[in-house]
């Protein structure tokens, strides 16, 4: 394996993982030196005892920075953010008000569009467990109604400017996959994911981490 260079990270990330993006997106938009590592989760990879010796938990995304190696998204833009004082609040309370909508993303958005996406594209649906999809489906129209309302009258999450808050919820939110969610339902949103479009260096996730559904087809 090509050694990394002085203060590149290294991200194990494939590109159909939305949890992935976001931590993708905010190493490119701090300006990070870092390099994606492909994972190759459809064939068992996050299974292995390799790849559990790196990550207990047997999930991507993972970052090595250096000596240390962060799991877990949310965990993961925190210590980019620790590290590059970028994409954070301007206050303490702003601060604080990031962490809240990461902790609102990860328990009432990205980790139910997950599930749903997966299940819907990339599960055999013989194997589906009857009644999930339509469930979170609901679940997640209420989510869906709580972000659109938030950005009714703002431009970004927290503040003034782009924050993780802002990455961590829109990191499912450009796939092309059906899941259930149609952006010209939710004018706010939609507004809002061609606002951090618009911003240097994004790239759709199919782009900008190695791995795509067009591999395996």
């Amino acid at each position: 394996m090509e050694e990394l260079s002085k203060g590149e990270m290294e991200l194990y990330c494939f590109g159909e993982s939305g949890n992935a993006y976001k931590c993708a997106l905010a190493l490119t938009f701090t300006g990070t030196p870092w390099r994606p590592h492909f994972v190759d989760f459809f064939n068992g990879e996050t299974r292995t005892a390799a790849f559990r010796a790196l990550n207990e938990m047997g999930e991507v995304p993972v970052l090595v920075d250096g000596q240390n190696v962060l799991t877990q998204s949310g965990a993961i833009l925190l210590h980019i953010v620790a590290k590059t004082g970028q994409l954070t609040g301007s206050t303490p309370f702003a601060r604080s008000e990031v962490l809240r909508w990461l902790l609102w993303d990860n328990h009432k958005l990205s980790t139910q569009i997950g599930t749903v996406r997966f299940q819907m594209n990339f599960m055999p649906a013989d194997k589906r467990p009857e009644g999930v999809v339509p469930y979170l489906q609901g679940r997640l129209k209420a989510a869906y109604d709580v972000l659109n309302s938030h950005l009714a009258q703002r431009e970004w999450m927290v503040g003034e400017h782009v924050t993780i808050a802002d990455l961590s919820c829109c990191g499912y939110l450009y796939y092309p996959e059906p899941f259930g969610f149609d952006r010209k339902d939710w004018p706010h949103i939609d507004a809002w994911l061609d606002r951090i479009a618009a911003l240097p260096g994004w790239k759709h996730p199919y782009e900008l981490m190695p791995g795509n559904p067009s591999d395996r087809a």
